[in-house]
């Protein structure tokens, strides 16, 4: 039994199967009316499928296991979800199994009745002991194939992440702008600082920013502060003022449980990417932009506007600063890098398009992310490396993002069954 469970899935799924005389094993007649819809949560594997056994018409689950006696051994038996259960579909029918009222289950056992072409499809596609299992036959993916793998692997990776978008706006009551606003910070923090500002924006409101946009120490005092990066005291004329703003709003605010350094990560991180240089580039783009929101959603719809939004230069101080009290000798910073920003386009904005149109139920915004992502140049990273490195490269973030999105979601868990390139690749041609 070289094969795994999902491998049975799509077996049944697609009726990969002789479906000639099809009897349970205690001899009922089957006939398979509906497969039903697979079920990719807990539960029965298909649901609402309908069969008519001797007959009589049955309405309800399948559940497919490569042995029967797995039904015990995932405990199926005291779950209330399985007890719809209308026909048990298997590889090896090895134990009986029981209703709870202890009548036997129908079951269909499938050894000897697989078609033959799929048995070899199957083992000539699919090799799970590399990163990309069915590496060595890519090249003969149709490219519509590709495509519509990508577009689906590339949407459940922007659902995903607009789903974190929207657990922000309802923490936030409804707000949009302040749920833009930490998401930004957050993307800002990168994977190495992610956590700590995403809890810094929380700690400053973007209503109090907004306030002073005009006034740069102001930003960079109040966020500097309660992000507990500012020192106790400095002989640096811009470091002294910062320190007296920040002590006046602190006092103002009652602010109290700033973080403090060991909340960041300095370590591993470049000085190009440490969080002080960071909160001081995002200081100088709330500057800026004096509505966030309005500034993502309609006042720019193109790379170049959103790099004259967010590639901005920070004060003079951080221009030979990566941090608080150490000169550089060369210029620390014009602003992010095109590679950052690239990432903040595909990271920050392409997610809050997506989140507000599926919040709003507007189909029109996801359309607005796929035009985007294909202005962008694709990403060059270990994972777009590995596609690359069997003749599938990536022409925009449109296919890089999609095939970061198949590589983590399909690729690296081995859900090659869940795969439509993989699909494509197995599919029977008699059938």
């Amino acid at each position: 039994m070289n094969f795994r469970e999902d491998f049975l899935q799509l077996v049944w799924k697609y009726q990969y199967f002789d479906r000639k005389n099809l009897q349970t094993v205690d001899g009922q007649e089957i006939q398979i009316l509906n497969v039903g819809f697979h079920n990719q949560t807990e539960g029965p594997d298909f649901k609402d499928s309908t069969i008519a056994l001797d007959g009589v018409t049955f309405h309800g689950h399948v559940e497919v296991h490569r042995l029967a006696s797995e039904w015990k051994q995932h405990a199926h038996g005291g779950d209330p979800a399985y007890n719809s259960v209308i026909l048990h579909v298997v590889w090896k029918n090895d134990q009986l199994v029981k209703r709870n009222d202890g009548t036997a289950m129908p079951t269909l056992e499938l050894d000897g009745k697989i078609f033959l072409e799929i048995w070899r499809n199957y083992e000539r596609t699919l090799d799970f002991n590399q990163d990309l299992p069915c590496a060595h036959v890519l090249e003969k993916v149709p490219e519509i194939i590709r495509f519509s793998a990508l577009e689906k692997s590339l949407v459940e990776r922007l659902q995903e992440k607009s789903q974190h978008i929207l657990k922000i706006l309802e923490e936030t009551k409804g707000d949009w702008e302040e749920t833009a606003y930490r998401w930004l910070f957050q993307c800002f923090g990168f994977k190495i600082n992610a956590i700590p500002m995403s809890e810094l924006a929380s700690r400053v409101p973007y209503k109090i920013l907004q306030k002073h946009r005009n006034q740069l120490p102001v930003l960079e005092a109040n966020l500097f502060g309660r992000a507990g990066l500012l020192p106790m005291n400095s002989e640096e004329p811009y470091v002294q003022h910062l320190i007296r703003e920040y002590d006046f709003y602190q006092r103002k605010f009652s602010w109290e449980n700033d973080l403090t350094r060991q909340h960041w990560n300095f370590m591993g991180a470049r000085p190009s990417n440490f969080p002080t240089l960071r909160i001081a580039q995002l200081a100088a783009i709330l500057a800026q932009a004096p509505n966030l929101l309005q500034a993502i959603l309609e006042d720019n719809r193109d790379f170049s506007g959103f790099k004259n939004l967010l590639q901005v230069k920070p004060s003079d101080y951080w221009l030979y600063h990566y941090s608080f009290g150490q000169n550089s000798s060369k210029m620390a910073s014009k602003g992010i890098s095109s590679t950052v920003l690239q990432l903040l386009i595909i990271n920050f904005v392409i997610p809050i398009w997506f989140a507000y149109g599926r919040y709003f139920q507007n189909p029109d915004w996801q359309e607005r992310c796929f035009d985007l992502l294909q202005e962008i140049n694709a990403e060059n990273n270990f994972i777009i490396r590995k596609f690359s490195d069997h003749s599938w490269k990536a022409q925009n973030s449109f296919d890089s993002q999609g095939m970061i999105g198949l590589f983590k979601s399909y690729c690296q868990p081995k859900k090659c069954m869940q795969c439509k390139i993989a699909q494509s690749l197995i599919k029977s041609e008699s059938k």
